[in-house]
């Protein structure tokens, strides 16, 4: 079995797999294959002031320590909440597990190293006015989509590593969201209002 295919139309079956037969080494390359392609699609209206080589090589840099601080984070959140609907994974098998949840978003690495490498502009400046690159809006479908199939994948691995049922771990994913969205407005609002 092969997680990079398999995972988007067996997301439950390949987090079975990878939880018994491959190791948090494995683990951590799907992360940071993944997260490169999240970081690069982050850098959507963000102002960076640097060369698109360096933002192109920061994201690679950067992309196994955002990945592994993040999935920490989720895995020991997927845990605590999951505990609640009597979910049985361990905080290891969670991790490996919701590292599929990357895997959509090694497809939009070419995308978006093309857009930054050829309209950087565009992609990263708030204020650009000018054309559009022909690739803006099937780049944004794209993202748009693998957002949602890395949510859905979130959803069947948290499931099956909690083995659990598929509302359950949707609100094993949704709430830690919803919590830290509450969490962090007041902060957003407090911040903003001293920048701006």
């Amino acid at each position: 079995m092969n997680p990079l295919i398999s995972t988007w139309l067996q997301p439950k079956r390949t987090a079975r797999y990878v939880i018994d037969h491959k190791s948090t080494g494995y683990t951590m390359l799907i992360l940071t294959l993944g997260y490169i392609g999240s970081l690069l699609a982050s850098l959507r209206e963000s102002d960076f002031v640097m060369a698109p080589v360096w933002l192109l090589i920061g994201s690679i840099v950067l992309a196994p320590v955002v990945a592994f601080i993040g999935n920490s984070i989720l895995s020991w959140l997927y845990l605590k909440v999951g505990s609640v609907f009597d979910g049985g994974a361990t905080y290891n098998e969670l991790f490996k597990g919701i590292s599929l949840s990357v895997i959509p978003y090694v497809i939009l690495i070419p995308f978006y190293s093309v857009w930054l490498m050829t309209a950087t502009e565009s992609l990263i400046n708030t204020a650009y006015v000018g054309p559009i690159p022909w690739y803006f809006l099937p780049t944004l479908l794209l993202t748009f989509f693998v957002s949602v199939w890395s949510f859905g994948i979130s959803v069947a691995t948290v499931a099956e590593a909690h083995q659990i049922s598929i509302w359950k771990a949707f609100l094993t994913v949704v709430i830690p969201i919803i919590v830290i969205i509450v969490l962090l407005m007041p902060i957003v609002f407090i911040v903003s209002a001293f920048v701006f």
